[in-house]
C-alpha cells in the first residue's frame, strides 16, 4: 500500500475518522468533497473496507457509483492490490456484483450498485446494509442517495460519501453539506494541495487545464454557479485555422433539427488534433423552409464527399434520421452521449489542449461559441437553449469518439443495416 507518512493529515482523517479514540468517533456519517486528484475517494473507500472489516462480520454493504463500470475503475481497481497487500483475501463475482471479503476470520459482502438515474433507487430496494460508500453522490440522483441511506438499517451503520462540487443549489450541498452538523457528519473538504503525491508540475498542469466554474470545482473545490460564456477558453486566434492538413480519419457529428436548426460537422484527424473541416447549418425558421429526412440525407452525403467517413454520430432522440442513415447503408450511425454537463466538460478539456480546431468556413460553429452561455436562472448546470445547435454536435463527436481521454482516440463499431 506504502507508506502511511506520505498520507496528508486531512487524507489520514479520512481513512481514521471512525476509530476508537478518534475526536470523531461518534459520527454517524462522513462527508469528503472538493478538488479532483486530492487523493480523497481512495482514502475513503480504503476507510470504510477498515471500518467495515474491524466491527463487523456476516454482515452487508454497498459501494456505490454513478455507473458499476465507474465504480471498479475509481474505487475497486485501486483498492483491491491495497487490501490484497494488507492480508485481505478478496473473492470478485464479476456476474453479479459482489465483493466477498474475508480477514481474520471475518467475513463481509460489498455489493456493487450504480447510480444512474431516477430508475437506480430500485436496484437497491430490499438490501439490509451495515453501511455504504458514496462515491461521486452529487453525480447520482437523490432517489437512489436516499434508498441507500435507508436502506443501513444495522445497528452501528454509518455512511460514507464523496464527490467534487457542482452548482450551490445542488440537492446533496444543500440537503448533506449544510447540513452536516445537524446530520452528525463529519464533513472535509480537501484541495489538490491535500494531496502530497501531487508534484508541482502536477499542480501547475491541473491549474492550466480548466478555466471558469470548472477551475472554480475542479481544482479549488469550491461549490459555484456556472456563469458567462459556457466555452471562455476559445479563441478565434487559436482554434480557428485557413484549411486543415491532410487528415486520415472521418467522422460526422449531426444534431437534428426540423423547426430547430439542424447543424452537421465534418471531423478529419491530423496528428492528434481532430479538426472540424466543413458544415452543414440549415435553420427552417430563417429560411421558412422545412426539410424531410430524406433531405437532410442528400446534405449528409454532399458533406461527406468522397471521403471514408467512418461512422455518423447522431442525436439520439432523431430516430427516424438514425433510421434514414441506416437504411442508405453507405455509413454506420451512432447514437450520440448526451450528458449535457459531462461532454461540456470534455469539450472543454479538448479545447484548452487544442485538441479541437475549426477550419474558417466553419461560420455558423464560430458564431456560436461566441453566443452559447450558462442559464444562470436554471439553478442547475444546463446551457441557455438558443445558439447552441453546433454546440451540441461537436459535444455528442466528443462524448461519444473521444471520451477515452487519448490524443487522437476514436472508435465505432455498430452493425449495419
Amino acid at each position: 500500500m506504502g507508506d502511511f507518512t506520505r498520507f496528508s493529515q486531512k487524507q489520514m482523517t479520512a481513512l481514521t475518522w471512525w476509530r476508537p479514540g478518534s475526536p470523531h468517533e461518534a459520527r454517524d456519517a462522513v462527508i469528503c468533497d472538493g478538488a479532483v486528484r486530492s487523493g480523497k475517494t481512495f482514502c475513503l473507500s480504503l476507510g470504510f473496507l477498515l471500518w467495515s472489516m474491524t466491527g463487523f462480520d456476516g454482515q452487508c454493504f454497498a459501494l456505490c457509483g454513478k455507473t458499476v463500470a465507474a465504480l471498479r475503475r475509481n474505487v475497486v481497481s485501486p483498492l483491491l492490490p491495497c487490501l490484497r497487500e494488507l492480508g485481505f483475501s478478496v473473492e470478485e463475482r464479476l456476474s453479479r456484483g459482489v465483493l466477498e471479503v474475508a480477514f481474520q476470520n471475518r467475513r463481509n459482502r460489498f455489493y456493487l450498485f450504480g447510480g444512474r438515474d431516477e430508475g437506480s433507487a430500485a436496484l437497491i430496494q430490499g438490501v439490509t446494509l451495515a453501511g455504504v460508500l458514496l462515491d461521486e453522490a452529487a453525480l447520482m440522483p437523490r432517489s437512489f442517495v436516499e434508498q441507500a441511506v435507508a436502506r443501513c438499517s444495522v445497528e452501528g451503520a454509518r455512511l460514507w460519501f464523496s464527490c467534487n462540487p457542482e452548482h450551490p443549489q445542488h440537492w446533496f450541498y444543500t440537503e448533506w453539506i449544510l447540513k452536516a452538523k445537524e446530520k452528525n457528519a463529519l464533513y472535509l473538504h480537501f484541495t489538490m494541495r491535500d494531496n502530497p503525491s501531487l508534484s508541482p508540475a502536477v499542480l501547475r498542469r491541473y491549474e492550466q487545464l480548466y478555466s471558469g466554474a470548472f477551475r472554480e470545482r475542479f481544482v479549488l473545490g469550491r461549490w459555484t454557479a456556472a456563469q458567462g460564456a459556457v466555452y471562455p477558453m476559445f479563441d478565434p486566434l487559436r482554434h480557428v485555422v485557413d484549411s486543415a492538413p491532410a487528415c486520415s480519419r472521418y467522422f460526422i457529428s449531426c444534431d437534428y433539427g426540423t423547426v430547430n436548426p439542424a447543424s452537421f460537422g465534418l471531423w478529419g484527424e491530423a496528428g492528434g488534433v481532430w479538426y472540424r473541416l466543413a458544415e452543414y447549418y440549415h435553420d427552417s425558421r430563417r429560411t421558412g423552409e422545412l426539410k424531410t429526412d430524406e433531405e437532410y440525407y442528400a446534405a449528409l452525403e454532399a458533406l461527406a464527399g468522397d471521403r471514408p467517413v467512418e461512422a455518423v454520430v447522431v442525436d439520439p432522440s432523431a430516430a427516424s434520421f438514425l433510421a434514414c442513415i441506416r437504411r442508405h447503408g453507405r455509413f454506420p450511425a451512432l447514437p450520440a452521449k448526451n450528458d449535457v454537463a459531462d461532454g461540456i466538460r470534455l469539450v472543454s478539456e479538448l479545447l484548452r489542449e487544442e485538441r479541437l480546431r475549426f477550419c474558417a468556413g466553419c461560420a455558423d460553429t464560430i458564431r456560436e461559441f461566441g453566443l452559447y452561455r450558462w442559464d444562470e436562472r436554471a439553478g442547475r448546470d444546463a446551457p441557455v437553449k438558443q445558439n447552441d445547435h453546433a454546440m451540441d454536435d461537436i459535444r455528442y463527436f466528443a462524448a461519444t469518439l473521444l471520451a477515452r481521454g487519448e490524443p487522437g482516440c476514436a472508435a465505432a463499431a455498430v452493425a449495419r443495416g
